[in-house]
């Protein structure tokens, strides 16, 4: 169910998971502020040669992002419109899209080339000072752990949805694939609920449960 994960050999792969999830949030402070298409133009560039290092299979990955492209463009043409179509407007709109779709394949290495449970480890020392405050670390690191994880198994849900329209259809894939895709989901995390309900994280067991 769970396909994030793609076992390997690499640096990457060996690296902990605290160190890829620190380096996420850093990478992450630093592109927000970035306004040059430019620079981002390279950090992508950079970004793809790491997935391309890893082998085919994770450079394959890269095409999840199709399913994101039609908000992408509706985020480039508010820019360049709110910008009244000028250079800096136009800049603007393809700083917002470098920026996500750059943010989007740094997360995806990192759920790539970690274990869910490295990733839930980690996340839960680093949560583990918010237990006096009643937080449970351990269901909250697995919430954050899920989440990262469900991206690329949602995109390439939507992905395999498209390709079998295309199968039967010679039009483009339309709006009529979202009810079907929002089943699917919902069926998904039924499924997910059910699963860790079973291993007792849905159970009660105070406000300091583990």
């Amino acid at each position: 169910m769970m396909s994030g994960y793609l076992a390997g050999h690499s640096i990457l792969h060996r690296l902990p998971a605290g160190l890829k999830l620190f380096a996420l949030a850093l990478l992450s402070l630093l592109i927000l502020p970035m306004d040059a298409p430019w620079r981002l133009a390279g950090a992508l560039v950079l970004t793809l040669a790491v997935y391309a290092a890893l082998g085919r299979a994770a450079l394959a990955r890269v095409g999840l992002l199709r399913p994101l492209v039609p908000l992408l463009v509706l985020m480039f043409v508010l820019q360049a419109w709110a910008g009244d179509w000028t250079s800096a407007g136009l800049e603007a709109g393809m700083a917002s899209v470098l920026r996500i779709v750059l943010m989007v394949l740094l997360a995806d290495l990192v759920t790539l080339s970690t274990p869910l449970q490295h990733m839930m480890d980690a996340l839960e020392t680093v949560l583990r000072p918010l237990r006096p405050l009643g937080v449970s670390p351990r269901k909250l690191a697995l919430a954050v752990a899920l989440v990262l994880r469900f991206v690329p198994v949602l995109l390439s849900a939507w992905h395999a949805r498209e390709e079998a329209w295309r199968a039967r259809s010679t039009r483009r894939p339309s709006l009529a694939l979202i009810p079907g895709f929002l089943a699917d989901t919902l069926r998904l995390a039924d499924r997910v609920a059910e699963a860790l309900d079973a291993r007792g994280f849905g159970r009660g067991r105070g406000p300091h449960a583990e």
